[in-house]
């Protein structure tokens, strides 16, 4: 069974006939918009979407530290005052 991720769901007939009163009604939460009981999309206000971008750029960031971290060999020494 597929967890729908969020507060609020209506189905795409309901968002298809107004998906302004939709978001609106949403208050700034996530909405699911549902297919056969099942989420075909979320929407989410543009504030909250590049929250979520941010997040997952500074994962990816974390993950590259990550492995360069491992590979010290690779390292070059620097002094600070240098930079």
């Amino acid at each position: 069974m597929q967890a729908i991720l969020a507060d609020i769901a209506v189905s795409m007939s309901e968002f298809k006939k107004n998906p302004a009163a939709v978001l609106r009604e949403a208050n700034k939460r996530p909405v699911a918009v549902l297919n056969h009981n099942k989420a075909a999309f979320y929407m989410v206000e543009p504030e909250l979407f590049q929250v979520l971008m941010e997040e997952l750029a500074d994962r990816d960031l974390m993950a590259k530290v990550r492995a360069r971290l491992i590979d010290k060999s690779r390292a070059v020494e620097v002094d600070i005052d240098d930079l």
